[in-house]
């Protein structure tokens, strides 16, 4: 060791310097070899990964998107299946026809003085579901009532109506009124298919 001291403190200051350079070169290169290429290493798994998130990224959204999409198409299929089954109910619904029935003679000042539900006809798609009903007032409130009727959101058709007893009391004529009030409601297709399918059904004409 000595003889090495010895030897480099022999040398000239400039052979001193280009000695140490290039000892700092070397240590500089093992930085490189040792730290900065696993360092560069990581960096370019860093990008690699970013880039792999960035595209998982896109993706959600993507699916996020067609998610709502979903949602927003089936809350519409949603409400217009409520705003059908108010026109045409999937079931008989008695009590929900007649409550409807009476609401409009509430309405109107029409008295429902009787109903008779008869039995239900079912055609190819739908089932009507008819019910006799009584009532009795003046002429106009008669008139609004068979009106009003006609803008209920279910379907009710009014049919056989026949008017009976004019009674003449002050300027008003009251009069009473039968009628066959029919409801429709639908019918599940697949009911009907297997139905047409099942052994001995009729094809229809």
């Amino acid at each position: 060791m000595a003889k090495q001291q010895s030897a480099f403190s022999k040398l000239s200051t400039g052979a001193k310097l280009l000695v140490t350079a290039v000892l700092l070169a070397l240590i500089g290169l093992l930085y490189f070899v040792v730290f900065y290429s696993d360092v560069a290493t990581q960096l370019r798994a860093g990008k690699t990964r970013e880039a792999q998130l960035t595209a998982d990224l896109a993706e959600a959204k993507k699916a996020q998107h067609a998610y709502q999409m979903d949602l927003a198409e089936l809350a519409e299929k949603q409400q217009k299946q409520q705003e059908l089954n108010k026109i045409l109910p999937a079931t008989t619904e008695y009590p929900a026809f007649l409550s409807a029935v009476q609401s409009v003679s509430n309405i109107t000042g029409a008295s429902l003085t009787a109903w008779t539900p008869q039995d239900e006809v079912s055609e190819q798609f739908y089932a009507r579901v008819p019910m006799k009903v009584d009532l009795e007032g003046r002429f106009h409130q008669i008139a609004r009532f068979f009106y009003q009727v006609g803008q209920l959101d279910r379907i009710i058709n009014m049919e056989n109506i026949t008017f009976s007893d004019p009674k003449v009391e002050g300027d008003e004529v009251i009069l009473k009124v039968s009628a066959l009030a029919t409801a429709f409601h639908s019918i599940d297709e697949k009911a009907v298919a297997a139905s047409a399918a099942a052994p001995g059904a009729k094809k229809a004409n």
